[in-house]
């Protein structure tokens, strides 16, 4: 079965868009890779998890700092299809 990534963020700290933002580059991606994407909004405030099923592959505290798109992508690639070539956000 495919993975089914979710993004676990803050609603009252306004991250909605910055979730929405992501999973549209994530589903565009990995199309035919993920089964969907998932906005979940956090009963925690200030928490901004992303998750492959149920691994954190990111956490905003834990970096200090949001993900960079090309980051998001080759951390869900690593995971999913690490054969995969990204194109310009690829690895160098």
């Amino acid at each position: 079965m495919k993975p089914t990534v979710t993004i676990e963020y803050c609603p009252k700290c306004n991250w909605l868009l910055r979730a929405a933002y992501m999973a549209q580059e994530l589903l565009t991606t990995f199309s035919d890779e993920l089964y969907g994407v998932t906005l979940q909004p956090s009963e925690t405030e200030g928490r901004y998890i992303i998750r492959i099923d149920d691994n954190p592959i990111f956490d905003r505290k834990e970096k200090g700092r949001f993900p960079e798109i090309k980051e998001l992508k080759q951390l869900v690639r690593d995971s999913v299809c690490p054969d995969k070539n990204l194109g310009h956000s690829d690895k160098k």
